[in-house]
């Protein structure tokens, strides 16, 4: 630290729940929903919060508290995506998350269901890079990042219908988010929306949209589409 500077050291701002403190916590918040977590996910989630954690003292992933977290962080950045990876079958399949940023809800999801082969897409490059990180850190297979705007998926041909499923989480949600969607999902595959709460939306080339209630005490809702073609899209 320069001579002079009443910055606080990134050291000493790091969160000060111990590591018992986070998995107690952690266990509590998962039981008080209904998840189960195994002893295997516990690790793996401590290190993403962590490196999180140091990572968003020096670029904005999160304005969740990360050094004194509350319920509502343990809830939002991992509950709730372990709440909607029940929703996901655990075998292997194309999975692509939109506008990845911090890591959630796609990192929590990966370690719940780790044979999913994982693309985060984010257009920001130090947020791109927080995501390398943290798939190295935390040895994630099948899981890589695309520094692109996810708009420009839809520009690559041999993207088309090559997905099971796609997430979105604090993206805007409008007729180029659907686009992309369309593109990248193949019949029956399943598009993800966290916080969406618009039961009654129909999309061209979607079936019904169905809310999932994740979690009681914070009122979440997913809302689930499938992607459904048209007869002469199936030939």
């Amino acid at each position: 630290m320069w001579a002079g500077s009443h910055r606080t050291p990134i050291c000493c701002r790091l969160p000060r729940v111990s590591s018992r403190e986070f998995r107690d916590r952690l266990l509590r918040r998962a039981r008080r929903a209904g998840v189960a977590v195994d002893n295997e996910m516990l690790s793996p989630l401590e290190a993403y919060f962590r490196l999180l954690t140091r990572w968003n003292e020096k670029i904005n992933l999160t304005a969740l508290p990360l050094r004194n977290p509350n319920d509502e962080t343990f809830d939002r950045l991992l509950i709730e995506p372990l709440a909607a990876a029940r929703l996901v079958g655990a075998t292997p399949s194309s999975w692509f998350d939109l506008g990845s940023g911090g890591g959630s809800p796609a990192l929590p999801m990966k370690i719940a269901r780790p044979n999913l082969n994982l693309t985060m897409v984010e257009s920001k490059v130090r947020k791109a890079a927080f995501l390398r990180e943290a798939v190295r850190t935390l040895g994630l297979p099948s899981a890589t990042v695309q520094n692109v705007r996810f708009q420009e998926l839809t520009e690559k041909a041999s993207l088309g219908a090559s997905a099971d499923l796609v997430t979105v989480r604090a993206v805007k949600i409008d007729a180029a988010l659907f686009q992309v969607a369309r593109h990248l999902l193949r019949d029956r595959g399943r598009f993800l929306l966290f916080g969406f709460r618009n039961g009654s939306a129909k999309v061209n080339g979607f079936g019904q949209m169905e809310l999932n209630r994740l979690m009681e005490s914070t009122q979440a809702h997913l809302g689930v589409m499938e992607r459904v073609f048209h007869v002469e899209q199936r030939r």
